[in-house]
C-alpha cells in the first residue's frame, strides 16, 4: 500500500513517516513564511500527532501561538513542540558541550532526542582547557548508552571523550570560535580526522542530526 502525505503544493506532508520509521516527520522552520508554518502544523495536528519544529526564530513561535495555545518554545534550542500524546522516555544519552557557547546547538540535540523518546542528561562547559572539568564527570558519562560532544574551535573534545569510553561518540562541531575556526570548519576537520575508534560526526552546528541519531541509538540499546 501506497505511504500517505498531504499535498500543500509548497510542502508535501510525510504523515506515514511514523509507521516507516517510528519518528514523525520534523519540521524544519526557516525560510518558512508563518503562513505554511501555521497550516503545516494544522495538517500535523489533526492527524493526532506530536510535532517538533527546528530552526524556528522568535516571531515565528510567537505566530504559532497565536493560534496552538499548547505549543513550547525554546529561544536557546530554537525549537517548537507540539505534544499530543505523551512520549515515554527510555535509557539515557549524556551530552556535553566543550563550552558555555555551544549550547544552543546542544539544546537543540537535547530537545530532538527528548522528544523522539529519550532521556538526556546534560553536562556543560567541560572542555580541554580546563580538562578536570571532564574527569569529575566521566563516570557518570560512561552510564549512558551514547554521547554527544558538541565543541568548536579546534573541536578536540569528542576525540578526548571517545578515548574515555565504550559508548558510541556523536561529535557535533559549532561554528563557534576566531577567524582560523572558518565557521566551524576547523572542528569538523578535526572530529572527521580523529584517530579514535567510535565517533561519528555531523555537519556543523546540527544538533538535530546528533539528538535523532543519539536517540535511534540508545532505543535500540533499550530495545524499544
Amino acid at each position: 500500500m501506497q505511504d500517505k502525505y498531504i499535498d500543500l503544493d509548497y510542502a508535501k506532508l510525510d504523515i506515514d513517516r511514523y509507521k516507516r520509521r517510528g519518528c514523525s516527520e520534523t519540521v524544519f522552520c526557516e525560510c518558512k513564511t508563518n503562513k505554511q508554518l501555521i497550516e503545516i502544523f494544522s495538517e500535523f495536528k489533526n492527524q493526532g500527532q506530536n510535532i517538533l519544529g527546528t530552526r524556528a526564530s522568535k516571531t515565528q513561535a510567537q505566530a504559532l501561538k497565536e493560534v496552538f495555545s499548547d505549543i513550547f518554545y525554546d529561544e536557546c534550542a530554537r525549537t517548537i513542540t507540539l505534544i499530543q500524546k505523551e512520549i515515554e522516555k527510555v535509557g539515557e544519552v549524556a551530552l556535553c558541550t566543550a563550552g558555555t557557547g555551544d549550547i544552543p546547538v546542544a539544546q537543540e540535540a537535547l530537545r530532538t532526542a527528548e522528544f523522539f523518546g529519550s532521556r538526556v542528561k546534560s553536562y556543560y562547559d567541560i572542555g580541554i582547557a580546563g580538562i578536570h572539568r571532564l574527569f569529575d564527570k566521566i563516570e557518570e558519562i560512561r552510564k549512558a548508552n551514547v554521547v554527544i560532544v558538541v565543541a568548536g574551535f579546534e573541536g578536540a573534545l569528542p576525540s578526548i571523550v571517545a578515548g574515555l569510553v565504550d559508548i558510541p561518540v556523536i561529535a557535533v562541531p559549532t561554528s563557534i570560535g576566531y577567524g582560523a575556526s572558518f565557521q566551524g570548519l576547523s572542528a569538523l576537520l578535526t572530529m572527521i580526522n580523529s584517530c579514535v575508534e567510535g565517533i561519528t560526526t555531523v555537519n556543523i552546528d546540527n544538533g538535530f542530526s546528533a539528538g535523532y541519531s543519539a536517540n535511534q541509538i540508545n532505543r535500540k540499546i533499550e530495545g524499544k
